[in-house]
């Protein structure tokens, strides 16, 4: 009979939708697991500190707090006749006991309190979420729960706990086995002395043993860390649809850019009109320059382009009578080594004067007639700033902008056509 489909276990889905994780988490995926209160935690460090504080503790303190249980004991052992039978005075001495023993236990609560505090924090810092706070019903189902037992977790949790008990119990009876002289040496000693020898062979064994439990801290600790981010890793699926979400989509993205750059070449192409000359290639750069005496320090480019722009800024300065000039190696050293509404470099100024100076002769001709100024043919332009063609890459981009600028166009005349042809 073969087994239903339906009935794979859980854990076994689980295991195996594990091995797709192969991404480390991302810093987001980190933030937001901290947020819903998953950090790691060791056991383990906690259990070290506190037992480090209370017993190290105890043991540097020994006198203050022997000091408060004498008083405590001298306190409680010394009364009259008459104070045994006055309830009064014997409520006070109680409390007298009771602060006495406090005093006596403070130092050790306010050790292991900032023990329990902090060791926490040296592994995965202070945090209080009030999603961790929540109930969480699942939590309560037996198969659930029979389910984490048997998975691979289960197994290395007990030869945790194993290596614990070996360590801790190894430890422990070293420290009894090192001192097995002195042990058995107490039954010749006198009682006071055999009493005072006997407590510090207690605290010797029992701070190697504190001690020994530092070892398994130290095992826990990279182990809940490798645990902790084995349990938030990522699929390559998970990681893309979070760079998505953070970055955009890399076609939207692109949309806007095209967008933004055909906003950019409008605003260019309204400065054309009130430029003082065009500088062509002829056919495969145009570059608009605007000169205003009094107010630029320099010329200033306030339109370029290549191919198809370099045709419309064409047509544009031809409708608005702005003057052409054909001078190949300036366009290109123009196009190339000028951002647009900034000024010209200082060794393209003489010639762009000799261009500036036909323009001014052109425009005077125009005005008051006479002869018609010779149009400039050779130029004071650096080799090192002629560039040459532009590249296959920029004018390809260049031109599918184009392009797509002009097909929006068209399509949002015809759309404007389709709702005027409806309203009517």
């Amino acid at each position: 009979m073969s087994p239903c489909p339906f009935a794979e276990p859980e854990s076994l889905m689980a295991e195996e939708s594990d091995l797709e994780k192969t991404e480390s988490a991302t810093p987001r995926r980190l933030e937001k697991a901290r947020e819903e209160g998953q950090v790691a935690r060791s056991r383990e460090l906690a259990s070290f500190a506190l037992l480090s504080a209370g017993f190290y503790g105890a043991w540097g303190l020994a006198g203050p707090i022997g000091s408060h249980l004498q008083a405590m004991m001298r306190g409680a052992f010394m009364f009259d006749h008459a104070g045994v039978l006055d309830t009064r005075k014997m409520l006070i001495g109680a409390g007298s006991a009771s602060m006495e023993g406090f005093y006596a236990l403070l130092p050790i609560l306010a050790l292991t309190g900032a023990a329990a505090l902090l060791s926490p924090m040296a592994l995965g810092g202070w945090l209080i979420s009030s999603k961790a706070l929540q109930p969480k019903f699942d939590r309560l189902d037996p198969l659930a729960g029979l389910g984490r037992m048997f998975s691979i977790n289960g197994p290395i949790q007990l030869g945790l706990s194993l290596v614990k008990t070996i360590v801790v119990g190894g430890v422990g009876g070293l420290a009894v086995w090192n001192h097995k002289d002195d042990i058995v040496a107490l039954a010749t000693l006198p009682l006071n002395e055999a009493i005072g020898s006997a407590f510090h062979l207690i605290a010797v064994c029992c701070g190697m043993t504190v001690a020994g439990m530092f070892i398994v801290a130290a095992l826990d600790v990279p182990y809940q860390l490798w645990q902790y981010h084995k349990k938030l890793r990522m699929t390559k699926e998970e990681v893309k649809r979070e760079n998505r979400e953070n970055e955009g989509d890399p076609q939207v993205k692109s949309r806007i850019r095209q967008q933004q750059r055909a906003m950019a070449r409008r605003r260019m192409m309204s400065a054309v009109p009130k430029a003082d000359v065009v500088v062509t290639n002829p056919t495969h750069f145009a570059v608009a320059l605007q000169y205003t005496d009094g107010e630029m320090r320099a010329p200033k480019v306030v339109a370029k382009g290549v191919n198809l722009v370099a045709a419309r800024i064409r047509e544009i300065a031809a409708e608005h009578n702005v003057p052409l000039l054909e001078a190949p190696p300036l366009a290109r050293a123009l196009y190339h080594n000028v951002e647009l509404n900034r000024e010209i470099p200082g060794s393209l100024y003489n010639a762009v004067a000799q261009v500036l100076a036909w323009v001014y002769q052109l425009r005077r001709f125009r005005e008051e007639g006479g002869d018609i100024p010779a149009t400039p043919t050779e130029f004071e332009v650096p080799a090192d700033l002629d560039k040459g063609p532009v590249s296959d890459d920029d004018a390809e981009e260049e031109a599918e902008e184009a392009l797509n600028e002009g097909s929006a166009k068209q399509t949002a005349a015809g759309t404007n056509k389709a709702d005027k042809g409806t309203s009517a």
